[in-house]
């Protein structure tokens, strides 16, 4: 079951018109969450995506899922969705048996380092067009303050990121 702060910042989400994919991160951001504070791991960083994506369908974000995807994870997503409306609970043995499988896994895919990953070969997979796209719609929604932020940070990073490179040429 979703933290009652993430299912609040979903539909503060939803009532600021914000996509759904935005709606559904906030889930996906609760479970990296769980799984670096060790509530349970991932086999994969997919998986704690997937996850995420489930519970947000679950309670009522609708998260279609992509073209691409396989028959299966249509077919999951169609359920989870329905499962937002029927009202039953979830099946505590079910429930039980997942946490304790989940357990065991690593919680390794939840580091920065594995996200930077997945999120690169995601990026990768999708065309030029497509990403530039996504970084003029994320400019444009930013905002004035958003922007004189952004590029204030961007010139700290290239500062501290050109000092680096000078330590790391003296040593």
């Amino acid at each position: 079951m979703p933290e009652r702060k993430t299912l609040e910042r979903a539909k503060r989400d939803k009532r600021e018109g914000k996509a759904a994919s935005t709606q559904a991160g906030e889930f996906v951001r609760e479970q990296i969450e769980h799984v670096r504070e060790g509530k349970h791991g991932v086999r994969s960083t997919k998986q704690a995506i997937a996850i995420g994506l489930s519970e947000a369908r679950r309670a009522g974000v609708k998260a279609t899922p992509s073209k691409s995807a396989s028959k299966e994870t249509k077919h999951r997503a169609k359920k989870d969705a329905e499962a937002a409306h029927d009202g039953h609970a979830k099946s505590a043995t079910r429930s039980r048996a997942t946490t304790k499988a989940l357990k065991k896994e690593s919680t390794k895919p939840a580091s920065h380092a594995a996200l930077s990953r997945q999120a690169s070969k995601t990026a990768a997979s999708r065309k030029a067009s497509d990403r530039s796209a996504a970084a003029k719609k994320a400019a444009a929604t930013k905002g004035a303050a958003g922007r004189s932020a952004a590029a204030k940070k961007a010139a700290q990073t290239r500062a501290r990121n050109k000092a680096g490179a000078h330590h790391h040429a003296a040593h």
